[in-house]
């Protein structure tokens, strides 16, 4: 969640720091900056005066003013260190032990590189790293003239992160090897040997390329992400240009396919998708889903992004609104020995029209009666409110077009779909929490110095009957706020599986206007080297963790999230995702409790609701099938080794390719919808989740015991008055 920045409390920060860097400012500006000592093979990439003064500047705002206290310090620097190398290497396929044997003397060192900004040896380490990835393809390059034989029963080990770090020798036979897998996987698609030994040449030097292309920008972004994320995961230092980037996605207006990418193990990955944007639409790209070729138009030829430079990657990727991309994608838990998919998109301007408020009705029988369901998905926390626009779109107000019609539809209740929620605006997920309740408290956010309650004061109520909250590993932040307050007022069920669990405050702060400032102070100390800002921005920007938010029961959302009251079995792994996963991350405490007076307590109903959902459970296909996915995932996770061997594994490819279509199948029928033949394309608007559909058959259960459970004293919600402020000296209430 990220907080408008008050310049007020910007100056306070730059008052708590000015003395500090203005000390050092006038020992290091005079000098320029250390170089890295120079390293033969790389392209000896250096760093710049300013992005020297930016990590001094970072590094002084984080020790003063992060709402997470963190001493730069000789344990942080470890800390740093080990994430550099990771981020750098993660499956130690690149460094030698004797590479690592040689940066540990820099271990200890980095938060005095830091603090002085000196980033001379953080380039070093990355000129090392890059000239190993250059000798590597070289090497792959030189293995293409060689004879493949792929009768052996030989096994490549694609995955070394939890093997230690090898000699020159044992990663030479890793890269051999890995080129036969590359050809192996070619041939399988297509028999012709020369053919893709020309694909793969093409493709490795294409890989050398982008390696000669990257500059400081690049390896500066990618140290000082991991010094921010030492702080906390939240805390992030973004360039010139992914400022840009970020303030396009908080603007809510994107062009392309609709999906955040990022590079992970050389493979363009996907982390999240726009709701309602292009790649969503198509029902056929998923989150971690790895893009592996890139074709322009419905005949382009495809070509090969595996290894290239994100930015490139996205080139390539956007494109003018009503033309076709497509995607050679590698479905996350694939393999690459694993057929690719092939996903057709017509590019779109992504707008915030396409990621409203939307609602579906469904129709449930149950003991001898009919009840209407209304569903509706709320993708974001997003108001795009600008002055003198009186039609524009906010997560409430949409809300509230939404209940009006569904009231007129006559729904028994309603399911609000938060999955994949990752927040947004602070002010929506409390006027949506108020949607639903009388008056009172719905957050507490805990700043250094206070803690602030902010509260619905509407006393008007949008919609007053049953309701449940649909969540997952991705919901997050307002979302959280959002089912936090409606579970600790008993206003509805929360269902689906624990939410992620980020339940902190971020201010981004523009670094040109805090570096300008500290430049006019500077001026007379310095030489008068005041920073010459020229309406861009040029140093970029930190989002700065600036407070935590807890819920008006007290417990915080941060860490552990929203724990449902009935829990489903969770598709994203829990160990993978989510704010407890995070090594830095704030921990989950608990302050006191804010004065509110519950709707109602659901506490007496869990058990006879759960038993009711386990029982459907039992004899559902669907859900036989999701534990299957969800075990076979495991499973794939644990697979560190792939056969090279090509009758094995086009065997094994087949045998999985089948499986995948005998369960699409078993989930269609399962839902009353008619099988598919192979080859037969799937239908668009296919709706086969159906998890949303059990959320809105546990609402009916819970109907079904009565309104007892949704009335206090006989009272019922729409005219139950919530409470007022706390009495606590220190807690302040706002609106």
């Amino acid at each position: 969640m990220y907080a408008i920045p008050d310049l007020n409390k910007v100056k306070d920060m730059l008052k708590r720091f000015y003395t500090v860097l203005v000390l050092g400012a006038a020992l290091a500006c005079n000098a320029a900056p250390s170089k890295p000592i120079k390293v033969e093979g790389s392209t000896n990439i250096e760093p710049t005066e300013q992005q020297s003064t930016v990590c001094r500047t970072v590094a002084q705002i984080i020790s003063t003013s992060n709402y997470k206290r963190v001493p730069i310090d000789d344990s942080l620097s470890a800390v740093i260190f080990d994430r550099y190398l990771k981020s750098l290497d993660e499956t130690h396929i690149y460094l030698t032990a004797a590479d690592v044997g040689d940066f540990n003397k820099y271990k200890l060192t980095l938060d005095d590189d830091i603090k002085s900004g000196n980033l001379a040896n953080v380039f070093y380490i990355f000129n090392i790293f890059q000239k190993r990835q250059i000798d590597h393809i070289k090497y792959e390059l030189a293995q293409l003239n060689k004879t493949f034989d792929f009768t052996q029963n030989d096994n490549f080990t694609y995955d070394r992160e939890k093997l230690p770090w090898g000699t020159e020798a044992e990663l030479d036979s890793y890269w051999a090897k890995r080129v036969k897998y590359d050809m192996l996987n070619l041939q399988i698609a297509k028999n012709d040997m020369a053919k893709n030994k020309e694909t793969l040449t093409k493709r490795y030097e294409n890989l050398l390329s982008q390696l000669n292309k990257l500059s400081n920008d690049d390896v500066f972004q990618i140290f000082m992400t991991e010094f921010t994320e030492a702080i906390d995961p939240h805390t992030a230092y973004l360039n010139s240009s992914n400022t840009a980037q970020f303030n396009i996605e908080m603007s809510r207006s994107l062009e392309g396919i609709g999906a955040t990418l990022t590079t992970k193990n050389e493979y363009i990955t996907i982390t999240s998708l726009v709701p309602g944007g292009p790649a969503d639409k198509t029902h056929q790209v998923n989150t971690g889903d790895r893009i592996i070729g890139v074709a322009q138009g419905a005949d382009g030829e495809f070509q090969d992004i595996i290894g290239w430079r994100i930015d490139n990657a996205i080139k390539l990727i956007r494109g003018a609104k009503g033309t076709i991309v497509k995607l050679k994608i590698l479905p996350q838990g694939k393999t690459a020995a694993d057929k690719p998919s092939i996903i057709e998109i017509v590019r779109e301007k992504v707008i915030l029209q396409d990621q409203l408020v939307k609602k579906e009705t469904r129709t449930y029988n149950s003991n001898g009666k009919t009840y209407k369901i209304g569903i509706i998905n709320v993708p974001a926390f997003y108001n795009d409110a600008r002055s003198g626009v009186s039609n524009y779109h906010s997560t409430t107000r949409d809300m509230k077009l939404v209940l009006d019609s569904l009231r007129r539809e006559n729904v028994d209740g309603i399911v609000v779909d938060l999955r994949e929620n990752g927040g947004g605006s602070l002010a929506e997920a409390i006027s949506l929490t108020g949607l639903f309740i009388k008056t009172g408290p719905v957050v507490q956010v805990r700043e250094p110095e206070n803690i602030e309650v902010d509260a619905d004061e509407d006393p008007s109520v949008a919609y007053s009957g049953p309701m449940a909250v649909l969540v997952d590993r991705f919901s997050a932040s307002a979302s959280e706020i959002f089912s936090g307050a409606i579970q600790d007022y008993g206003r509805g069920l929360i269902i689906g599986t624990q939410t992620y669990g980020k339940g902190s405050v971020q201010s981004p702060i523009d670094l040109d206007r805090v570096i300008a400032s500290f430049g006019d102070r500077l001026a007379n100390a310095v030489r008068g080297r005041a920073v010459a800002i020229n309406g861009q921005n040029t140093y970029g920007q930190l989002n700065l963790t600036i407070a935590k938010f807890y819920r008006i029961s007290g417990g915080s959302t941060q860490h552990k999230g929203v724990i449902p009251d009935i829990q489903f079995p969770s598709t994203i792994p829990l160990d993978k995702y989510g704010e407890d996963t995070e090594p830095s991350a704030m921990p989950y405490d608990v302050i006191p409790k804010s004065d509110y007076t519950k709707v109602a307590n659901l506490a007496p109903i869990i058990p006879q609701l759960t038993k009711q959902h386990e029982q459907r459970m039992a004899s559902n296909v669907n859900y036989k099938l999701l534990l299957e996915d969800i075990a076979d995932y495991k499973k794939s996770e644990k697979e560190k080794s792939v056969t090279l061997n090509e009758q094995q594994l086009k065997k094994q490819r087949d045998a999985d390719e089948q499986k995948t279509f005998e369960r699409d199948n078993m989930r269609r029928v399962a839902l009353g919808l008619p099988a598919l033949k192979k080859g037969q394309p799937k239908p668009k608007k296919e709706d086969l989740d159906f998890l949303k559909f059990e959320a809105g058959q546990i609402l009916v259960d819970y109907m079904n015991l009565g309104d007892k459970y949704t009335r206090i004293n006989n009272v019922p919600i729409n005219q139950r008055v919530t409470t007022a402020p706390v009495t606590n000296p220190r807690i302040n209430v706002r609106h």
